[in-house]
Order: C-alpha cells, then structure tokens, then sequence
C-alpha cells in the first residue's frame, strides 16, 4: 500500500548571477501523491473476503475499505481482522453500498471498485489503473470478455444480458464497449460530478452512460473473471438477473434523454 510521487527536485542549476553559487541545488516543490483508495461491496462474503483482501498486490491502494451492506455472516468482522477499514451501510443495495463507498473516501483521488465475492481478481488491479494514472482514460472499465473469463464464471443468461446492454449503451450512447463489469476505476471528483444515484443493480451501468452524456474518455482493459464463491445474488438465480437486468436495461434508457 502507498502511493508514489513524481518529482524534479534537487537539481543543480548552473548561477545565473553573481550570486549564485556553481553547485546551489534548488528547491522545488514535488508533484502531489496520487492516493488510491480500494472500494469492495460485501454481502454475506465471509467465505470469500478474506480471499480478496489477501490477493490485492502491495503498493497498489493506499487504503481498502470494504462496505458491509448488511451481512449476517460476519463478512466485516472477517475484513476488519485482516486489516480492512470497514463501513456498514445497513439499507441493503449495490449502488447504496457504493455510495457508501464514496462517502468514506475524502482526501483520496482515485477509487477502484471490485466486487467481494472473489469473481473479479484483485491482481488486476494494477492494469485497471494504469490508464488513469497515465493521464489516457477518465473511466477504465475492466473487461471480462476481452479478458480470461474463466469457465463457469458467466453463465449463458447473464452473457446475453450483457450483450443487450452493451448493444444498447452502442446505438444510444455511441460508445462501444464489451462488457458492463463491476472492476473499474475513475477519479473521485469525477465520480463525484456524475451525481449518482441509482441503489441497486442499475449503478454500474449508471456510472457508464452518465460518463458517455459527459464525453469522459472511456477505457477498457482486459481482466480475469473468475467463478463466484458462494451463490451469486445476481447471475446465480432467475429472479436476480431478472431484477438485474431490468435496472440496468431501464438506468441506459433512462439517461438518453439527460434525465
């Protein structure tokens, strides 16, 4: 953990009057650390947390927050005890735990969020920031279909829904994208101007179209999606993707005419 800080101090200017000395090294002041702050929704991830929390590469975040949205299995005793800052946020929903999320972030610049159940790989997580630390990209979104998306890890049903979404975010959006995945990184005061404010399903999706209405550079990068530990809330049953499906299907719609 810790992020890092490019600086041009310590240089040695030749005197450029009589008063200066040949070997005067001059002050300057170094450009500002960039701090990065990890953001995973859990919901009755106790199996599964501390695989993730383990698996995120050193020196990559400067803090990981996991947001307990009301579980009943211990999930933030699990994240706290390996060293997660946790925060409860008790109305149950992946935007409201999002959000949640966002509000514990002040004094950071960029947020990565990735889902608590070990599906989306914490490894990744230095290709996810790249192009946003690089200057190239207002929104990364990782890619589990341009990625190793590893078998069983997206079930057919839930495959074409992403296809639907991403088909419609194209013809209404003009954007073209793979996938609508839940690994992704953008900056917090972006984050922020997007003004979101969908509670469930519907937020990943949100954060998209409302980034293509204000022309943010959209990126993706190619991820490893694996397996889900436990049963998926969304994917796993009908009535998930269902419910799923619809919120994003209704939040792309929604936003084509700047609602």
């Amino acid at each position: 953990m810790g992020g890092t800080t490019s600086q041009h101090c310590g240089t040695t200017v030749a005197p450029s009057n009589e008063s200066a000395r040949a070997d005067e090294v001059w002050p300057c002041e170094p450009r500002p650390v960039t701090r990065v702050a990890l953001i995973v929704p859990a919901l009755n991830e106790a199996v599964a947390i501390g695989e993730v929390l383990r698996a995120v590469p050193p020196n990559t975040v400067d803090d990981v927050i996991v947001v307990d949205n009301g579980s009943d299995d211990g999930t933030g005793e699990v994240a706290r005890a390996l060293g997660a800052r946790v925060v409860r946020e008790g109305r149950r929903g992946y935007g409201r735990a999002c959000l949640a999320g966002l509000g514990a972030t002040l004094g950071y610049d960029v947020l990565v969020y990735l889902d608590g159940d070990r599906s989306d790989d914490p490894r990744d997580l230095r290709r996810v920031l790249a192009p946003l630390l690089a200057g190239q990209a207002d929104l990364v979104l990782g890619s589990r279909v341009r990625g190793n998306l590893l078998p069983g890890a997206m079930p057919p049903h839930q495959r074409v829904g992403n296809w639907v979404a991403t088909t419609l975010v194209r013809l209404l959006y003009r954007v073209r994208l793979s996938d609508i995945g839940s690994f992704r990184a953008i900056r917090r005061d972006q984050l922020l101007a997007l003004g979101m404010n969908h509670p469930t399903y519907g937020w990943p999706v949100e954060m998209v179209v409302k980034a293509a209405r204000r022309r943010y550079r959209i990126v993706e990068v190619p991820i490893t999606y694996h397996p889900r530990i436990g049963v998926s809330k969304v994917g796993g049953t009908l009535r998930g993707s269902v419910r799923a499906g619809w919120a994003m299907l209704g939040t792309i719609v929604r936003y084509t005419n700047g609602a």
